[in-house]
């Protein structure tokens, strides 16, 4: 991980595009700690895509819960049938 001022960014666009690009996450200081990451797009979709499948099995986790404890409706072939009339 490099940690860079936003003034050396601004000169150094593409050196650190590139090293972000390349696997290594760029942590850019800005004042009042509002700091930024500069990561490739590959490492920010992998991101995405974890925290999608980590709230995802919060709902299973949760829909689990509710079976355990009985909160639960069933319903038979027939019955979901007609409601669907």
């Amino acid at each position: 991980m490099i940690v860079t001022k936003q003034m050396d960014v601004r000169a150094n666009i593409k050196k650190y595009f590139d090293i972000a690009f390349n696997g290594e996450p760029v942590i850019v200081s800005r004042k009042q700690n509002r700091n930024v990451v500069i990561i490739s797009e590959a490492e920010y979709n992998e991101l995405e895509k974890a925290k999608k499948n980590a709230e995802y099995l919060s709902k299973l986790n949760r829909a689990d819960e509710q079976i355990k404890n009985g909160q639960v409706i069933t319903k038979t072939m027939d019955e979901l049938l007609a409601m669907e009339n």
